[in-house]
């Protein structure tokens, strides 16, 4: 199966908001934490779609953004999901619970202490390196385990 989607990283004074997944039982990211997103609906562009989940997810309507990458996530035989990642500068509004788990300031430096992919980490060392727009394939098996990554077509180490 093969779906678009967006992913957020707001961030505001060094830290970043994060989604923790608890509330789907049949959900890839479930107990992950990941910025906040999700799929494309009926004609979306990536920025509309950035813009929609965002407002559905957190209450803010984002005032800034910059489209950082593109993401190829392959799990196990069924999924690819291309993933039009951003970051976010700006926002205003009020805060809303969100309906797929709990939403938390994390400082950008402790990221790596929470239960994340393991090809997060590479992606926020792009982003922390204010990298340039990037492509970045990350291959998981079925158990959660990055088997192959690839930055702007060249397979790498991490």
């Amino acid at each position: 199966m093969v779906k678009c989607s967006t992913l957020c990283y707001i961030e505001r004074e060094h830290q970043y908001l994060m989604l923790h997944r608890t509330v789907k039982e049949k959900d890839v990211n479930r107990d992950k934490w990941i910025g906040v997103g999700g799929h494309f609906e009926g004609k979306e562009s990536p920025e509309e779609c950035l813009l929609r989940e965002v407002k559905e997810e957190t209450g803010y309507t984002l005032t800034s953004w910059r489209y950082r990458g593109i993401l190829t996530f392959v799990y196990g035989e069924d999924i690819v999901e291309y993933i039009s990642l951003y970051t976010a500068d700006g926002f205003e509004g009020d805060p809303i619970p969100c309906d797929e788990g709990e939403l938390e300031w994390v400082e950008q430096d402790r990221i790596g202490e929470l239960d994340i992919w393991e090809g997060d980490k590479i992606f926020f060392r792009l982003l922390k390196e204010n990298r340039p727009f990037f492509s970045l394939k990350l291959v998981y098996d079925t158990k959660d385990v990055l088997q192959y990554a690839a930055l702007d077509g060249k397979q790498i180490s991490w």
